[in-house]
């Protein structure tokens, strides 16, 4: 079994296919359904087409374990929707994380200088030992592999704070694989050995890492192939990619450009 396997397609055809109860955590960041473009006219695939986007959190609770939590950013301006696709689902609101930026990223009736995701819970998890503050560091990334890249750094409290060593993650919207880099970064460090596996098939990532890691490059979260100054981000020398048979890797954006 390879490790750090990323499975290319749509998340909710991808994740149909895995049992019942196999993930212990999710952290994405999905299109945030606000027709998003950015200076480069670079877009997001389905960003409006809601269904394609909420009807994965159906799956994603389908595969979480009982009493778990889902970590997902959402688009402010769909709440509505994004709220009754959770709830549809199953899931329950536990907490609210807030990132300042110290610029705007838009600017419309406010300035908007946040980022925010909803804390899911699936069940009744029991609460972390040592909880994450719910206003966090902002970083910056330019944008440069994605354009709605988050850093690595705003991922992995998410990943430490609610999971523990040996745990799967499941990112159903890759988009530029910070959340796996951050599972990979999770601060407990490596093991000496491959962690066990365990009966969650397909696609099962083994690895040296004390996060085991589930990773979709999701056509629901596909970048415009709009040039962009950053290397391949999916060229991590741990990982290996896997499609369904006939499909092709997922877009991305060029390596040349300013």
């Amino acid at each position: 079994m390879n490790f750090n396997q990323i499975i290319c397609g749509d998340s909710t055809e991808v994740l149909s296919t895995f049992p019942k109860g196999c993930i212990d955590l999710v952290v994405t960041d999905p299109p945030y359904l606000g027709r998003y473009r950015d200076r480069y006219g670079r877009t997001l695939a389905n960003d409006d087409n809601p269904e394609a986007v909420l009807s994965v959190y159906d799956e994603i609770f389908r595969v979480l374990k009982p009493d778990s939590y889902c970590i997902t950013f959402y688009g402010w301006t769909a709440i509505g929707q994004f709220a009754s696709a959770w709830a549809e689902a199953g899931f329950r609101s536990v907490g609210h994380i807030v990132w300042p930026k110290n610029y705007a990223s838009k600017t419309g009736h406010t300035r908007v200088q946040h980022e925010s995701a909803y804390v899911l819970a699936k069940g009744f998890p029991p609460k972390p030992n040592r909880p994450i503050d719910d206003v966090q560091r902002w970083e910056y990334t330019g944008n440069r592999a994605h354009p709605t890249e988050k850093a690595v750094s705003v991922m992995a409290p998410l990943v430490s704070g609610f999971s523990k060593p040996g745990d799967i993650v499941l990112d159903p919207f890759a988009g530029s694989g910070s959340t796996r880099l951050a599972s990979l970064a999770a601060p407990m460090g490596r093991l000496d050995r491959p962690t066990r596996g365990r009966a969650c098939e397909p696609g099962r990532v083994r690895g040296a890492f004390l996060r085991d890691l589930y990773l979709f490059a999701s056509c629901s979260d596909e970048a415009s192939s709009a040039p962009c100054p950053r290397k391949d981000p999916y060229s991590h020398p741990d990982a290996t990619i896997q499609g369904p048979a006939g499909s092709a890797r997922p877009q991305i954006p060029s390596q040349t450009g300013a």
